[in-house]
């Protein structure tokens, strides 16, 4: 009889693929993270009913005021157009050439002093932080209303950006062909020459390409503190209620942008 019992086939126990613990982790995650948006949309007021009411007007607006744009207006919207890509060109290009060296001393495996290396990072971290927007009000406040103002701020704010990428990338380098440097008696620049920009060169001119690409959107925004390009007429137009000149800048800054964001994305991808 024993034996019997015994033959019978035994229920297999089941053993879940997340464990108990992780499942409240994640759903406790889950609710404050919800609990998080509720109370920032209580505190701004940001409720969903007023959104879908202002909608209709969005329409109304956009159907009464933009259309049609203001075509005559495109030679006037294309010479502002000019100068907001010269801006972001140019100071791209200086950022990319001031950053490079700053990456190098902002990487662990170049730079062994701690405290050195530790400085550069947070100087770097201090010039993200600052918004563009603000660096342009100092630099107008500086320099004066005009190009060269935005300029200077997207130049800052562009070494931020470029160097903390290129020194994280340098710092994911394979070590082989620098240390083969270093054991042929190569000194600092020589591993920098021969050891690290083979390796770097696809990403750092990739890099440079995404910052041109948000700096060409920022000059947009620059403008309406007075920092030259397409926002400062933008800016004048709203004020006179030209909404069909407006219309004409959207539009236009639309199609730069778009084009812009295309050519960038196919040159970056080639070069990864």
């Amino acid at each position: 009889m024993e034996k019997q019992e015994n033959n019978q086939p035994t229920e297999k126990k089941k053993y879940p693929l997340t464990p108990k613990g992780v499942k409240w982790y994640i759903g406790s995650v889950i609710a404050v993270v919800i609990g998080l948006y509720f109370l920032a949309a209580y505190q701004t007021e940001a409720f969903p009913d007023r959104v879908i009411d202002g909608l209709p007007i969005i329409f109304l607006f956009a159907v009464d005021d933009l259309w049609p744009p203001n075509w005559s207006y495109l030679p006037r919207v294309a010479m502002a157009l000019l100068e907001t890509w010269n801006m972001a060109l140019f100071s791209t290009t200086l950022a990319a050439i001031v950053a490079l060296p700053v990456s190098f001393i902002a990487s662990s495996n170049i730079n062994r002093n701690p405290l050195f290396y530790q400085g550069v990072r947070n100087f770097l971290n201090l010039l993200r932080t600052i918004p563009e927007i603000i660096l342009a009000v100092l630099f107008v406040a500086l320099v004066g209303i005009g190009a060269v103002s935005g300029i200077l701020a997207l130049f800052v704010f562009s070494i931020g950006i470029l160097a903390k990428l290129i020194s994280e990338t340098i710092e994911a380098i394979d070590p082989g062909p620098v240390e083969a440097v270093r054991a042929s008696g190569g000194n600092v620049f020589q591993v920098i020459t021969f050891g690290i920009m083979p390796q770097i060169l696809p990403q750092f001119a990739s890099y440079t390409l995404y910052v041109l690409e948000i700096n060409v959107k920022a000059s947009v925004v620059l403008g309406f503190v007075g920092a030259g390009g397409i926002g400062i007429i933008l800016r004048q137009q709203l004020n006179t209620f030209n909404y069909a000149n407006v219309a004409t800048i959207i539009l236009v800054t639309f199609v730069a942008i778009s084009i812009i964001d295309l050519i960038s994305n196919r040159v970056r991808e080639r070069l990864e």
